[in-house]
């Protein structure tokens, strides 16, 4: 009867050490939670990141097709401000409303 009461008592006391690694030891629960909240981040980064490089490739096919030179000349245009030669360059800029100078202020209301 005393080696069955023993046998219980190791096997209980195994049964907690079990559950106590299970839920807070290296590699538990908690740390499989964590793990998988870095992988659902990483995965988001990785759509980010796919789409960005989508977008290169699809911008370098246009640029190697037959018809590159037009998007060749656009980039060109739009990026450095380039002209052809014989073309004029306008550019348009929309005046700001001057502020009033302070000095011109103060001696207004010095004298009146």
């Amino acid at each position: 009867m005393r080696m069955l009461r023993i046998t219980a008592l190791v096997l209980l006391a195994l049964l907690a050490w079990l559950q106590y690694r299970l839920w807070f030891g290296h590699g538990g629960a908690g740390d499989v939670r964590a793990l998988s909240h870095q992988v659902e981040q990483q995965e988001r980064d990785n759509g980010g990141l796919q789409q960005r490089n989508d977008a290169l490739a699809a911008e370098v096919a246009e640029l190697k097709s037959a018809d590159g030179g037009a998007a060749v000349e656009e980039r060109a245009r739009s990026e450095l401000g380039m002209i052809k030669p014989g073309e004029t360059f306008y550019r348009v800029v929309d005046r700001q409303p001057a502020e009033p100078d302070r000095q011109d202020d103060a001696t207004k209301e010095d004298n009146p």
